[in-house]
């Protein structure tokens, strides 16, 4: 599948929900690892909000590029960005969506412009 890079320099994100881990098994609570590096994976919900549309996505952050201590509701970073179109069949049914990925999650700003 293709990967695409997601421009943030003009969005606004904020933190919507905190960095918990990511789980790979619902049934067993097993942990998802990154395949190449094996570290622990995190999850975070953010409000990312560009040209007056905004959309609420679940990021998926390795766990070293989580910075701590950010408070809801704060404007975050998300470098690297990017999305990656899926499907697959569950249970017979066919699902499809778009997962997100970044390298890091760290403190952001509100662009310039915005909200003037």
């Amino acid at each position: 599948m293709c990967t695409i890079r997601v421009e943030t320099s003009t969005a606004t994100v904020l933190l919507t929900e905190a960095p918990a881990p990511k789980v790979r098994d619902r049934q067993t609570g097993e942990i998802a690892k990154d395949a190449v590096s094996g570290e622990a994976l995190m999850k975070v919900g953010v409000a990312y909000i560009d040209e007056g549309e905004s959309s609420l996505i679940h990021v998926t952050v390795p766990e070293s590029g989580v910075t701590e201590g950010l408070a809801l509701g704060s404007p975050v970073s998300l470098p690297g960005l990017v999305a990656r179109p899926w499907d697959s069949v569950l249970g017979g049914q066919q699902r499809h969506g778009i997962a997100y990925r970044a390298a890091a999650l760290a403190p952001g700003a509100v662009p310039a412009g915005v909200g003037a």
